[in-house]
């Protein structure tokens, strides 16, 4: 089972270096509904055994050209779920405040190095967010469908769910960085989860999507195959 992650296109938020967090009516930039249009090409069809979408405006409007365009008129059967554990982390009374503030913010030093200490004031734990984030993930990834699981979602959810599944400590996750409109893709297949793709934001993956599965051991870092 492969795990695709895309987080959801450059919005009107990050234009403006705002922290929207869970605020209402946050829609993609002009530059990220070209992004959006463009994810659909680069997607293409390949096998998909679920769609989980964040209830946040701009993941439904991202994914939406694929899903109209691709997904759904080769797989009219497949419905996708609105899922609140993949939503964005509750900034709490961060959100809607400029990013330029907020690093000023004596707390913004334990989210670079501490995250998983971190509690958003009125809001909730990067830890917290990471739980719930890998509880869909472990859904999806458990089902006997066949084909790929897709996650629509933001960058610190994208973030939290690489470094779980590579082992990596959560105070290690802004090691790892997630673009607006990247496709990350995980591979589930073999005893632990492997990576296969991080954040990209070019590449055409199709081809990478509707190959094998290598369940094999890998040494000397893989056959390519």
């Amino acid at each position: 089972m492969r795990l695709v992650l895309i987080r959801h296109a450059h919005s009107e938020a990050n234009a403006a270096g705002i922290l929207s967090g869970r605020l209402p009516d946050v829609h993609l930039s002009d530059k990220g509904i070209k992004q959006s249009e463009n994810l659909a090409l680069r997607l293409g069809l390949f096998s998909v055994s679920s769609l989980r979408i964040s209830p946040m405006e701009r993941c439904f409007e991202t994914i939406s050209p694929w899903l109209n365009s691709v997904l759904l008129p080769n797989y009219p059967r497949l419905v996708p779920t609105i899922d609140p554990n993949v939503t964005e982390v509750d900034y709490g009374s961060w959100s809607g405040k400029k990013l330029s503030v907020l690093s000023r913010n004596k707390l913004w030093s334990t989210v670079q190095e501490s995250p998983s200490r971190m509690y958003f004031p009125n809001g909730e734990g990067i830890g917290q967010m990471q739980s719930r984030a890998m509880k869909s993930v472990h859904e999806a990834v458990a089902t006997k469908s066949k084909g790929s699981a897709v996650i629509v979602s933001h960058g610190d959810v994208i973030k939290a769910i690489c470094a779980s599944a590579l082992g990596v400590h959560l105070d290690e996750f802004q090691r790892i960085v997630i673009d607006p409109a990247s496709i990350s893709i995980l591979d589930y297949s073999a005893i632990k989860p492997r990576l296969l793709l991080l954040n990209d934001s070019r590449s055409v993956v199709t081809d990478l999507l509707k190959a094998p599965s290598r369940k094999k051991n890998l040494l000397g870092g893989g056959s390519g195959k």
